[in-house]
């Protein structure tokens, strides 16, 4: 009875337990199936290229050397989509998304010669002046033109607003931090321009998250600026502002000014702890980490305020760099810093 009594207590501390690292991390591996189906059915989803939705498209293909294939409504909103083939001269990317990687086009152009199909659609919205743009395809266009190809097939979007929504669902060539802040910034300033009294908080879904228009700013200043050190520091206090987008990157451009500021703060850190014989590749990450203002700092529940505004973390954190002694630091720290880094 007593053992009983005893793996009891011990069932109930469990039951009471905060969930363990383990149990979060399996829940967010977790994927939970919605119940109820939504969408359209198979007799709602066709239409016809004389329809009314897609005909003035249908026109603007033709004139632009191109051929409409056929037209269906998305299956998730109903929205008219038109595939069709473009000459490959009438199709340009965006020009606020990620720069092109010749690397990535040599290969993907050999690939699709090894396969003797191109089988993937770009996709297309109408961008200004009524050009042809694509949001997601930039590479696939690239490719296309490496081996020649007189057109290329299509999925036309009338909607011009999709093309600052689909760039998040680019999956052709996985983003890294930098492609993907200056993709962002770039959208905002063509945003800013279109919607000039638009708030920067209603674009959350477009941008993501605050910190790449930050970054974004930086990286525009030094494409070789160790974002993903700050990204931690970045992501507790830098919020989505209910100020005009135009408003918003002006300051953030003085936060971004002030970031690059610090970064040769810490960059002088670096060569300091390195001449003391230190060559973790973790140098860096481990002195943000340090002059980090907001690191044991919790932030406030309930609204998801910032533990610490924005412009009083820079100016605590330029001070830490400032006042920061070198000798103060131990190889078992950078070890610790090490283990965490790998682990996100």
């Amino acid at each position: 009875m007593a053992a009983k009594r005893s793996g009891g207590k011990r069932e109930a501390g469990r039951a009471g337990r905060a969930p363990g690292p383990r149990s979060k991390a399996a829940a967010r591996k977790r994927i939970t199936v919605r119940k109820e189906k939504r969408g359209l059915e198979g007799a709602e989803i066709l239409l016809a290229l004389t329809s009314p939705e897609v005909a003035p498209l249908v026109a603007e293909v033709q004139a632009a050397g191109g051929a409409a294939i056929g037209a269906y409504r998305e299956p998730l909103s109903g929205r008219p989509l038109l595939l069709a083939s473009l000459p490959i001269g009438s199709v340009e990317p965006t020009p606020f998304q990620r720069d092109l990687s010749p690397t990535h086009t040599k290969r993907l152009a050999s690939k699709i010669e090894e396969s003797g199909s191109f089988l993937d659609p770009l996709i297309v919205v109408r961008g200004a002046g009524g050009a042809f743009w694509t949001p997601n395809g930039r590479h696939r266009l690239a490719s296309a033109r490496v081996l020649g190809l007189r057109q290329v097939t299509a999925l036309i979007s009338p909607d011009q607003d999709l093309a600052f929504k689909i760039l998040a669902l680019n999956t052709e060539k996985a983003h890294n931090l930098k492609d993907r802040s200056l993709e962002v910034v770039r959208m905002a300033r063509e945003l800013a321009l279109r919607r000039r009294r638009a708030k920067e908080s209603e674009f959350a879904a477009e941008f993501e998250e605050p910190p790449l228009l930050t970054l974004g700013l930086v990286y525009e200043q030094n494409k070789r600026f160790a974002g993903g050190a700050y990204r931690p520091f970045l992501k507790r206090v830098d919020r989505w502002s209910e100020r005009t987008l135009a408003a918003s990157l002006r300051e953030r451009s003085g936060w971004a000014a002030r970031l690059l500021e610090i970064d040769g703060s810490v960059k002088r850190i670096v060569e300091a702890l390195q001449e003391r014989g230190f060559r973790s590749p973790y140098l860096r990450s481990y002195v943000v980490a340090r002059i980090n203002p907001v690191r044991f700092h919790r932030s406030r529940s309930g609204n998801g305020a910032p533990p610490m505004a924005m412009g009083a973390a820079l100016t605590r954190m330029a001070a830490a760099a400032r006042s920061f002694d070198t000798g103060s630091v131990r190889d078992g720290d950078l070890a610790l810093v090490a283990a965490v880094v790998t682990e996100e």
